[in-house]
């Protein structure tokens, strides 16, 4: 509480907002420390593999090309 709107916080988090109240057991509690961490907030949502995994997947099919997953698919493209 003495550091909102003081100083800056970078949080991560591998699971969805909606998911809090669950994880936590108690929704309302989840919707007020929420609450705080998105007031003033930009959310920067992460998708495609885990780069803390990549080296125990398997490598891509050859003749394909291994899509980065930190860019965004073309318009149009089938995902």
């Amino acid at each position: 509480m003495r550091r909102y709107e003081n100083r800056s916080t970078i949080m991560t988090s591998n699971r969805p907002l909606e998911d809090w109240g669950k994880l936590l057991s108690d929704v309302p509690t989840a919707g007020a420390i929420l609450d705080r961490f998105l007031h003033h907030a930009i959310n920067h949502p992460i998708t495609g593999r885990s780069y803390r995994v990549k080296d125990s997947l398997p490598p891509p099919a050859e003749g394909k090309k291994a899509k980065p997953s930190n860019e965004p698919s073309p318009a149009g493209a089938a995902s």
